[in-house]
């Protein structure tokens, strides 16, 4: 009988422990999430700027979006974002979510900048699961590799170009991981082909229609 009674007192404490956790991880949440947001926020406007300069645009890149849907041209049947920069209204460059499917260690998803004209402004790693000390190069702050898509185009080095030497491309490949920036280059590839297919309606007021696409 005391065992009993031993028992069901040890449940009720353990629920009251529960109760009260889950209380103060509920209060910690509603305290910290507004600053957390904040902090996100700050870390993608640095990284919006970085790849357009604050001089090159004046609108509010982080609330200036649009969401579209392309899992051939942007690696990913889920819902991505285009942050559109403007200088006084006018179209100055797109920032698009897309990803890499097939990285060595799966998705590698991507920022790429692409200014009105359909040129690179700029491309940065987001996420990877790349091989440390090899595959891991394609990020900006392991090696300079991912500033080689700077001002490139569809027609500069043009469609045979955009692949890695080793594939008769222009774009270097890391010794011992081919597979790494292979993906990164098509992936950033299949961007511009989408910006380009989708450029007008990237741009025009919500009234005027999406540029979603819906290529499979």
């Amino acid at each position: 009988m005391a065992l009993v009674k031993n028992m069901s007192l040890s449940a009720i404490l353990l629920g009251l422990f529960a109760v009260a956790g889950t209380g103060l991880v509920a209060f910690a949440y509603d305290t910290t999430k507004d600053r957390i947001a904040a902090n996100e926020r700050a870390v993608l406007l640095r990284t919006l700027h970085t790849l357009i300069p604050a001089d090159q645009a004046n609108n509010d890149l982080a609330n200036d979006t649009l969401s579209v849907t392309d899992p051939h041209y942007l690696g990913t049947r889920k819902p991505v974002t285009i942050y559109r920069a403007r200088e006084n209204g006018r179209p100055v460059a797109a920032v698009i979510n897309t990803v890499a499917p097939d990285g060595y260690g799966g998705d590698i998803k991507l920022l790429v900048a692409i200014r009105y004209d359909g040129t690179i402004a700029g491309v940065r790693v987001v996420s990877q699961n790349e091989t440390p000390g090899l595959g891991d190069a394609i990020e900006a702050d392991k090696s300079d590799w991912i500033f080689g898509f700077n001002g490139k185009s569809l027609d500069n080095p043009g469609q045979k170009g955009w692949a890695v030497k080793r594939d008769g491309g222009v774009f270097d490949q890391f010794s011992g991981a081919t597979i790494s920036p292979r993906a990164v280059v098509k992936a950033v590839h299949r961007t511009l082909l989408y910006f380009k297919a989708h450029r007008d309606a990237i741009f025009a007021p919500p009234s005027q229609g999406t540029a979603e696409g819906k290529s499979s």
